[in-house]
């Protein structure tokens, strides 16, 4: 697998804009990671993938319709893999690393 990169599209009426802030409203963390970890499923053609999220940093808030895009790296030989989040001029919003879990079948 390769590098890649892609855009993070998170609607300006999200509902998580109602209560994140009132007012002067933020996309959550947890939106930014969900949308980027479903992104990554898609490009990397994975069915519904468990993850590892690792060494997550944010950087700067996005607000509602700001254009965000995610890089990501090849996977490390952990598996991780490593991105960052930026808007479109290149200001880092966010990077970390997400390794695929194992199934919880595997388990048993």
């Amino acid at each position: 697998m390769s590098p890649g990169r892609c855009a993070l599209n998170i609607a300006p009426d999200h509902p998580a804009f109602a209560g994140h802030f009132p007012g002067q409203p933020i996309v959550p963390g947890v939106v930014l990671l969900d949308e980027a970890a479903c992104a990554l499923a898609r490009a990397l053609q994975l069915e519904r993938p468990l993850w590892q999220v690792g060494n997550v940093k944010f950087i700067r808030p996005v607000g509602p319709g700001e254009a965000v895009f995610l890089n990501w790296k090849a996977p490390a030989a952990s598996g991780a893999i490593a991105f960052a989040i930026d808007t479109t001029d290149g200001q880092a919003v966010a990077s970390g690393s997400f390794t695929p879990a194992p199934s919880p079948a595997a388990d048993r």
